[in-house]
Protein backbone atom coordinates (compact mmCIF):
# COMPACT_ATOMS: atom_id res chain seq x y z
CA UNK A 1 0.00 0.00 0.00
CA UNK A 2 1.77 3.15 -0.86
CA UNK A 3 0.22 4.96 2.30
CA UNK A 4 -2.38 7.06 0.39
CA UNK A 5 -5.64 4.46 0.88
CA UNK A 6 -6.07 2.67 4.06
CA UNK A 7 -8.29 -0.31 4.42
CA UNK A 8 -11.68 -0.05 6.15
CA UNK A 9 -10.26 -0.88 9.56
CA UNK A 10 -8.56 1.63 9.80
CA UNK A 11 -10.86 3.90 8.76
CA UNK A 12 -13.10 2.17 11.40
CA UNK A 13 -10.92 3.87 13.94
CA UNK A 14 -10.15 6.78 12.85
CA UNK A 15 -14.13 7.67 12.12
CA UNK A 16 -15.14 5.60 15.15
CA UNK A 17 -17.31 4.07 13.05
CA UNK A 18 -18.35 0.55 12.70
CA UNK A 19 -17.51 -2.09 9.54
CA UNK A 20 -20.82 -2.16 9.26
CA UNK A 21 -22.08 1.01 9.28
CA UNK A 22 -19.22 2.46 6.60
CA UNK A 23 -20.48 -0.44 4.88
CA UNK A 24 -24.13 0.81 5.23
CA UNK A 25 -22.92 4.27 3.89
CA UNK A 26 -21.68 2.94 0.95
CA UNK A 27 -24.46 0.66 0.23
CA UNK A 28 -26.61 4.41 0.43
CA UNK A 29 -24.40 5.79 -1.76
CA UNK A 30 -22.70 8.59 0.88
CA UNK A 31 -19.48 7.09 0.11
CA UNK A 32 -17.39 4.80 -2.22
CA UNK A 33 -14.22 3.31 -1.73
CA UNK A 34 -11.34 5.10 -3.90
CA UNK A 35 -10.20 2.14 -5.09
CA UNK A 36 -9.69 -1.83 -4.12
CA UNK A 37 -6.54 -3.64 -3.68
CA UNK A 38 -5.29 -6.68 -5.69
CA UNK A 39 -7.39 -8.67 -2.72
CA UNK A 40 -10.50 -6.72 -4.15
CA UNK A 41 -10.45 -5.19 -0.30
CA UNK A 42 -12.06 -1.51 0.22
CA UNK A 43 -9.10 1.06 0.40
CA UNK A 44 -9.99 4.37 1.37
CA UNK A 45 -7.87 7.97 1.06
CA UNK A 46 -8.07 11.01 3.04
CA UNK A 47 -11.03 12.41 1.09
CA UNK A 48 -13.51 9.46 1.82
CA UNK A 49 -12.61 9.59 5.62
CA UNK A 50 -13.92 13.18 5.74
CA UNK A 51 -16.79 12.26 3.88
CA UNK A 52 -17.57 9.97 6.84
CA UNK A 53 -16.67 12.70 9.25
CA UNK A 54 -19.16 15.04 7.50
CA UNK A 55 -21.79 11.83 7.65
CA UNK A 56 -20.46 11.37 11.50
CA UNK A 57 -21.63 14.82 12.25
CA UNK A 58 -24.99 14.84 10.71
CA UNK A 59 -26.54 11.62 11.99
CA UNK A 60 -27.07 12.61 15.48
CA UNK A 61 -28.45 16.22 14.63
CA UNK A 62 -31.29 13.93 13.10
CA UNK A 63 -30.58 14.15 9.23
CA UNK A 64 -31.43 11.97 6.88
CA UNK A 65 -29.79 9.67 4.30
CA UNK A 66 -30.95 11.85 1.76
CA UNK A 67 -30.25 14.71 3.34
CA UNK A 68 -26.99 13.52 3.65
CA UNK A 69 -26.24 12.56 0.15
CA UNK A 70 -27.78 16.18 -1.09
CA UNK A 71 -25.15 18.10 1.10
CA UNK A 72 -22.56 15.97 0.17
CA UNK A 73 -23.21 16.27 -3.45
CA UNK A 74 -23.68 19.94 -3.50
CA UNK A 75 -20.10 20.20 -1.32
CA UNK A 76 -18.45 17.84 -4.23
CA UNK A 77 -20.01 19.96 -7.05
CA UNK A 78 -18.54 23.33 -5.18
CA UNK A 79 -15.19 21.89 -4.83
CA UNK A 80 -14.69 19.76 -8.18
CA UNK A 81 -16.65 21.69 -10.48
CA UNK A 82 -14.69 25.05 -11.10
CA UNK A 83 -16.88 25.87 -14.45
CA UNK A 84 -19.94 26.29 -12.47
CA UNK A 85 -21.86 29.48 -13.54
CA UNK A 86 -22.78 31.98 -11.34
CA UNK A 87 -26.57 30.98 -10.75
CA UNK A 88 -25.39 27.18 -10.18
CA UNK A 89 -22.58 28.03 -7.53
CA UNK A 90 -25.13 30.42 -5.60
CA UNK A 91 -27.76 27.63 -5.89
CA UNK A 92 -25.26 25.52 -4.10
CA UNK A 93 -24.29 27.77 -1.64
CA UNK A 94 -27.82 28.29 -0.76
CA UNK A 95 -28.34 24.23 -0.47
CA UNK A 96 -25.15 24.46 1.89
CA UNK A 97 -26.44 27.38 4.34
CA UNK A 98 -29.42 25.76 4.12
CA UNK A 99 -28.14 22.80 6.01
CA UNK A 100 -25.66 25.03 8.12
CA UNK A 101 -29.33 26.79 9.61
CA UNK A 102 -30.79 23.56 9.99
CA UNK A 103 -27.57 21.96 12.07
CA UNK A 104 -27.35 25.20 14.29
CA UNK A 105 -30.95 24.77 14.88
CA UNK A 106 -30.49 21.59 15.88
CA UNK A 107 -27.34 22.41 18.05
CA UNK A 108 -29.38 25.05 20.19
CA UNK A 109 -32.21 22.12 20.63
CA UNK A 110 -29.98 19.84 22.17
CA UNK A 111 -28.44 22.36 24.48
CA UNK A 112 -31.32 22.66 25.74
CA UNK A 113 -32.19 18.87 26.04
CA UNK A 114 -28.58 18.82 27.98
CA UNK A 115 -29.29 21.94 30.38
CA UNK A 116 -32.57 20.05 31.43
CA UNK A 117 -30.80 16.79 31.67
CA UNK A 118 -28.13 18.48 33.88
CA UNK A 119 -30.60 20.03 36.03
CA UNK A 120 -32.29 16.38 36.13
CA UNK A 121 -29.20 14.74 37.27
CA UNK A 122 -28.44 17.54 39.72
CA UNK A 123 -31.90 17.91 41.08
CA UNK A 124 -31.32 13.62 41.93
CA UNK A 125 -27.56 13.74 42.94
CA UNK A 126 -28.79 16.53 46.28
CA UNK A 127 -32.05 14.62 46.87
CA UNK A 128 -30.08 11.57 47.47
CA UNK A 129 -27.28 13.53 49.37
CA UNK A 130 -30.45 14.93 51.36
CA UNK A 131 -31.78 11.34 52.22
CA UNK A 132 -28.87 8.84 52.13
CA UNK A 133 -28.08 8.04 55.73
CA UNK A 134 -24.50 9.72 56.19
CA UNK A 135 -21.61 6.73 55.52
CA UNK A 136 -19.26 6.21 58.26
Amino acid sequence: MDGKHMQIGEVAMRTELSLRTIRHYEEAGLVAPSARSQGGFRLYSEIDVARLMVIRRMKPLGFTLDQMRDLLDATDRLDNEPGLDADEREALLERVREYEQAAAEQVDKLRVQLARAEDFAETLRTRLHQTAPARS
